[in-house]
């Protein structure tokens, strides 16, 4: 495109803008947006035990230990049943006792590279935290979680979610978490329908969502 082609369109858009403003400035200005939804859980409600219905809700898999001793025979049922023997996790290294259990532990550190996460199965991470009402994790990037890119190639997530990083609603959510940091909202595995309703797992992100829910 030409710089006089530019320039033309560029005006062209202004004038077409313009004619639109003022043919609103006689209009209405908006209501203001009610803000009267609830902002906080029901009286009484078992955030952990609702998060884990609304995650099996979504096809995904929620184990739920209540002892830390039973913390890796339960994570060892999850990757068996998957067929894990190698993933990746974060450069932290809270994740490390997943070693333990006979994997094989791929450390993102250095930063491995897209065809390196492309070749390796399985993702490991923690959460920011989690919403009882809706069944969503959310990661924002901290030291457990890792950058943006881990839980979309691999096409298994063992995701490990405490008791007490559970919330009760999308607001409580959104009023603890730091809005200048990248957010992953998961609500059950990556899935997508087409225009005949065919259900398509693993576009998005992994196929299979596993939930070790502790506490």
């Amino acid at each position: 495109m030409t710089v006089e082609r530019y320039e033309a369109d560029r005006d062209a858009r202004t004038v077409i803008l313009d004619r639109l403003r003022t043919a609103l400035d006689d209009r209405p200005k908006p209501p203001p947006v009610r803000r009267t939804y609830r902002r906080e859980r029901p009286a009484g409600l078992d955030v952990a035990g609702r998060f884990a219905e609304r995650v099996a809700d979504y096809e995904a898999t929620v184990l739920r230990v209540h002892d830390t001793r039973d913390l890796l025979p339960a994570a060892s049922d999850l990757l068996r049943e998957a067929g894990v023997t190698r993933m990746v996790v974060p450069s932290g290294k809270k994740l490390a006792w997943l070693a333990r259990l006979g994997v094989e532990l791929v450390a993102d550190s250095p930063a491995l590279d897209h065809d390196t996460l492309g070749e390796i199965d399985a993702v490991a991470t923690g959460c920011a935290l989690a919403i009882a009402e809706t069944g969503t994790i959310v990661l924002d990037t901290g030291p457990d979680q890792g950058r943006r890119v881990l839980t979309l190639l691999p096409d298994y997530h063992l995701c490990v979610v405490r008791a007490d990083q559970i919330v009760g609603t999308v607001p409580e959510a959104v009023a603890l978490l730091d809005p200048r940091r990248p957010q992953t909202w998961i609500s059950g595995p990556s899935a997508t329908s087409d225009i005949e309703l065919a259900r398509v797992e693993g576009v998005h992100g992994p196929r299979t969502l596993h939930v070790l829910l502790i506490g």
